[in-house]
């Protein structure tokens, strides 16, 4: 079965095209120019199925559909459910989970079938526990680094955006803000995974992905699994599921 799974984020929309249930091509354009994707489409083979992820809104929404393939079957649009793939939810509402979070959490599952850390680096880092019986206990959601900063500069009078690097003791405040960030979304990752830690008897690993991974991968103390994008790994397993239906 060859499958295009797409993941709309608030920055990137990011794609992969899957025969036999591995990847053939994979590729992203930035979320306002996704109407550059109807040329990528067009060059892919016509999918059997679509699964799509969109955290972006209604125009980015419309914009991904008019770039899809007219004699492909229409799309499944994924909500998060109470359980999926193997996946439980324990969040509150299950339908508000974010669909992004919930594909990366089945992708994750998937992947480890252990508990684990799932955590996604974008414009937002979601921090999120799986425990070893496959039930996502809950998570958190941290600014990235970029909107971090971004509020530095405008909410303060003294630090307005400048260049920086990771130090472990800053001496200039361009340094200080970049790596304040990062270790604050480092500290985020390492405080969820003690908390499971304190749960399961076991320091569980951390799978990583995102586009922003590289600003944490070396600063977390626990083994780490990165996953090129996760969402579409996880895309890919619900599109596999025979009970698909577009809607």
């Amino acid at each position: 079965m060859n499958i295009l799974a797409i993941d709309i984020g608030n920055t990137r929309i990011k794609w992969g095209y899957s025969e036999a249930g591995g990847w053939v091509r994979q590729g992203w354009v930035a979320t306002a120019r996704a109407a550059e994707l109807a040329a990528e489409f067009a060059a892919l083979p016509v999918a059997q199925r679509t699964v799509i992820s969109n955290v972006a809104g209604a125009a980015a929404r419309v914009q991904v559909a008019a770039g899809l393939n007219a004699a492909a079957p229409a799309p499944l649009w994924i909500t998060s459910t109470a359980a999926q793939c193997g996946v439980s939810s324990g969040y509150a509402e299950p339908e508000t989970l974010g669909p992004d979070r919930w594909a990366a959490l089945i992708g994750a599952w998937h992947l480890t079938q252990a508990a684990c850390v799932v955590v996604n680096v974008g414009t937002t880092m979601t921090v999120d526990a799986l425990s070893a019986e496959g039930v996502f206990l809950g998570g958190c959601i941290v600014p990235g680094a970029t909107l971090m900063r971004d509020a530095l500069a405008r909410d303060t009078a003294n630090l307005a955006a400048r260049e920086g690097v990771f130090s472990y003791f800053p001496d200039n405040t361009g340094d200080a803000i970049f790596s304040g960030a990062v270790n604050a979304l480092a500290g985020a990752v390492d405080r969820v995974q003690r908390y499971l830690e304190e749960s399961t008897g076991a320091l569980p690993p951390v799978v990583l992905s995102g586009g922003g991974l590289a600003l944490i991968e070396k600063r977390l103390t626990a083994p780490v699994t990165v996953v090129d994008n996760l969402v579409l790994e996880g895309l890919l397993q619900i599109a596999l599921q025979p009970e698909m239906s577009p809607r």
